[in-house]
């Protein structure tokens, strides 16, 4: 049910009025300048004013101060980013693209970060629309499991908050953060502001009734406050009320204010689309008249609000000169952290932001027992490290007490407990978008995606955890393992067999590692569990109980670095390039030639030197891969060899894959698709003999 206005919490301090003054005052200057001056002069590209949403926004940001408090906001969120004590030179010169800042000018001005030592983070918010909501639940569930497995009482009290639109409510992303949020009862403030507009799309597209907050009246185990973002009295008490209700952990609490939008959505937006009296409409709602109303004269004087706004403007004009004479950053480094670097630790994320120091390793393999296929070997190495670093948490769909749709994680559940081993409910974009959250938070979250083809409503928080350290210039990272069966099995599909691995291989930021036995599986989880990475680790469903993927399992110190590829077979007449179930094939199909297989094991890094060693020894290179041959990987491998290696070619590259088709489900069509052993073994004869 909507909450009504109440007497805040005994522990909630009162409103501090005259700093809510100063920062809306600052925030309008802010606004102005860039408008008046900084577009026109060309030295800002995109630019959204806050006006309207201001008020508001910086009465929720003054009541986050719990120093594990963390909020992720959208492109209209400035004004809180100020109440939580971003530089203006920062906010301005980001706005600018200059060195520095939020990104260094590599992302747009309003797509924010904010590593805060001294209260609320701001988590890396991404330029989609919806995108902040899941990553801020994984964060929630992260303040519960630190408190509760973790004992860190330093989280005692914090919470996530996320901000968006009344437009994005309508997104995948709100609808599986809600759902998190409520069947968990995580400590999460949804903060909704209600300008009626998504752009030029009315409310009553967006959201039967205009108003999300009636519509959830009855979406159990929320706590709903709805009301007017104009007043100043109804919007800091609603505030301080939500706030109150969420750090008591009552669990989580949505606010809905409805705002006007005292400019187009963006600079060039002229809302050609409203009508004059709705344009005077909003103006009329405008919450700075009303915030003056309360103030003055019970708190201020008439001078002492005309001053806070003369100082306001100085301020944003010495910030704006400031700013404007930091130089672009040097576009050489430009390249620079789209994945960790040894001496460059990110401010936040990671377990290595944590203390963490992973144990030793040894790449040489320590042969224990019997052969085990890839599903023994990778639940042995997933029951290792949940032993071994209790900040490792396994999930996805039906991963707990039935142990995956593939049995990896069966039995770890019962062993590590519902904390560390869950089920989640049926979105993946939650399912990544969560364990973005978590890994910011310091945890390694090892989330399953069931198929390949049930990534795709993930692929924008996969495309922005990869993406996540370079647009923030290193200030923040989301290491993460993200398990994922691919390819073809006993019969194949357009649904369940796909493996499409060059998607993930062209997402900047993601490690992409592809083993096709039980031993390269186990020394490549391992050290994706212990790095500061987020890595993509692929399961060839084939493979998981092959029989020629089967090795002894290598022990618990076992670890293979990336981008070092495992010679399969030596010879000199041909080189033949593979990963996955593909590498066995190529064995079969090759017994009795002199060639050397090139198992690649990772895509991203891939061992360029180790192929083009090869191929210079060979003087000819196949390519054999089960994803469609249009655009694969191995069409790089292939422009690299032509590129750097032609010169020692005897024959042209060549490359054997799927035809561009989704995987046909009978077998034998199926089978027809697929690089066979006949075809790749007559592809061998063909190029010998040329």
């Amino acid at each position: 049910m909507s909450a009504k206005p109440k007497p805040a919490a005994k522990s909630t301090p009162p409103t501090d009025w005259k700093r809510v003054v100063e920062l809306v005052q600052t925030s309008r200057a802010m606004d102005a300048i860039e408008e008046r001056e900084l577009v026109p002069g060309k030295k800002i590209f995109y630019q959204f004013s806050a006006r309207g949403h201001d008020m508001a926004q910086v009465l929720l940001g003054l009541h986050l101060t719990h120093p594990k408090d963390a909020i992720c906001g959208y492109y209209r969120s400035r004004p809180i980013l100020l109440s939580l004590g971003v530089a203006l030179e920062d906010a301005l010169g980001s706005a600018m693209g200059r060195a520095g800042g939020y990104s260094d000018g590599r992302d747009i001005g309003v797509v924010f970060n904010y590593p805060n030592a001294n209260g609320a983070s701001a988590l890396p918010m991404c330029g989609g629309v919806g995108a902040q909501y899941t990553p801020t639940a994984g964060y929630a569930q992260a303040i519960e499991y630190a408190k509760n497995v973790l004992g860190d009482r330093v989280y005692d009290g914090a919470i996530s908050v996320v901000l968006g639109g009344d437009a994005s409510v309508a997104t995948n992303g709100f609808w599986s953060a809600l759902t998190m949020a409520t069947t968990l009862k995580l400590p999460m403030l949804f903060y909704i502001e209600d300008n009626g507009y998504g752009i030029s799309t009315p409310g009553w597209l967006q959201t039967p009734g205009e108003n999300i907050a009636k519509n959830l009246a009855s979406f159990a185990g929320l706590r709903i406050f709805d009301g007017d973002g104009t007043d100043p009295v109804q919007a800091s008490e609603f505030v301080a009320d939500a706030v109150a209700h969420v750090r008591g952990g009552n669990g989580p609490a949505l606010v809905h204010l409805v705002v006007p939008r005292l400019q187009g959505h963006s600079f060039q937006d002229t809302q050609a689309y409203k009508s004059k009296d709705t344009v005077d409409a909003e103006w009329a709602r405008d919450p700075l008249p009303k915030l003056k109303a309360h103030v003055v004269p019970s708190l201020l004087s008439e001078t002492d609000w005309d001053a806070a706004q003369t100082q306001a403007e100085e301020r944003v004009r010495r910030a704006a000169q400031v700013a404007d004479q930091r130089p672009v950053s040097e576009p050489t480094q430009v390249t620079r952290f789209v994945f960790s670097e040894a001496e460059a630790l990110q401010d936040e994320g990671g377990l290595w932001n944590t203390g963490y120091a992973a144990p030793l390793a040894s790449d040489e393999a320590k042969p224990e027992g019997a052969r085990i296929n890839m599903i023994t070997a990778i639940r042995r190495t997933l029951d290792h490290e949940l032993a071994v670093n209790p900040r490792v948490l396994v999930f996805g769909e039906d991963v707990g007490p039935k142990g995956g749709v593939h049995g990896v994680t069966l039995g770890l559940q019962e062993r590590y407990g519902v904390e560390r081993v869950f089920d989640t409910s049926l979105s993946e974009e939650g399912i990544i978008g969560r364990a973005v959250g978590m890994a910011i938070a310091g945890l390694m979250p090892v989330p399953e995606i069931q198929f390949r083809k049930y990534a795709d409503p993930a692929c924008e928080q996969i495309n922005d955890c990869g993406t996540m350290r370079w647009r923030t210039a290193n200030r923040f990272a989301a290491p993460m393992v993200v398990r994922m069966p691919v390819g073809f099995f006993k019969c194949g599909d357009p649904w369940h067999s796909q493996t499409n691995e060059v998607q993930f291989v062209h997402s900047p930021g993601w490690r992409v590692v592809c083993p096709s036995n039980a031993e390269d599986a186990v020394g490549l989880l391992r050290t994706s569990l212990r790095g500061n990475d987020p890595v993509m680790f692929l399961e060839h469903r084939n493979m998981l109980d092959h029989h020629s993927a089967r090795r002894p399992y290598p022990g618990d110190d076992f670890a293979l670095p990336f981008g070092k590829a495992r010679t399969v077979k030596f010879g000199d007449e041909i080189t033949i390039v593979t990963w996955g179930a593909m590498v066995d094939r190529c064995e079969v199909a090759s017994e009795g030639i002199a060639a050397t297989i090139i198992d690649l094991r990772t895509l991203a890094p891939w061992d360029r030197e180790a192929v083009l060693q090869s191929v210079r020894h060979t003087h000819r290179c196949l390519i054999v891969h089960e994803d469609i041959g249009t655009a694969g990987f191995g069409a790089e491998i292939a422009a690299v060899v032509a590129d750097e290696a032609f010169l020692s070619l005897d024959a042209p590259v060549a490359r054997l894959t799927m035809p561009d088709i989704p995987s046909p489900h009978h077998p034998e069509l199926m089978e027809w698709a697929l690089p066979s052993v006949e075809r790749i073994r007559a592809k061998i004869e063909e190029l010998v003999a040329f």
